[in-house]
């Protein structure tokens, strides 16, 4: 898989989480690691970074359920608009994490 093709599978995985769910940045890069020979979280958040405006950006969270602080009140907003399952502020992984394969 060519970086582009990487990005490209990036975000489709990304627009494919149902609103209300999330995936954390390592689970992304762990859904496409078979397909892509990559598995990096880092490399996620960039892609998320630069280009996952015209997707769900805000059901990409890190692996405890935040978003960085200059997301964070947007963020949130659209997590209580969709109905995503919060605990002290953060997104509540044990509930809301969504994995590929999983019903809506």
């Amino acid at each position: 898989m060519t970086p582009d093709e990487y990005v490209e599978a990036v975000l489709e995985l990304v627009d494919r989480i149902p609103p209300g769910r999330v995936m954390s940045y390592g689970g992304v890069a762990d859904a496409l690691t078979e397909r892509s020979g990559r598995a990096s979280a880092r490399l996620v958040g960039s892609i998320m970074a630069r280009q996952g405006g015209a997707v769900g950006w805000h059901r990409v969270v890190n692996a405890t359920g935040a978003m960085p602080p200059r997301l964070a009140a947007e963020a949130r907003a659209r997590w209580l608009s969709e109905g995503t399952p919060l605990r002290a502020g953060r997104v509540d992984m044990r509930v809301a994490q969504w994995r590929p394969g999983e019903g809506m």
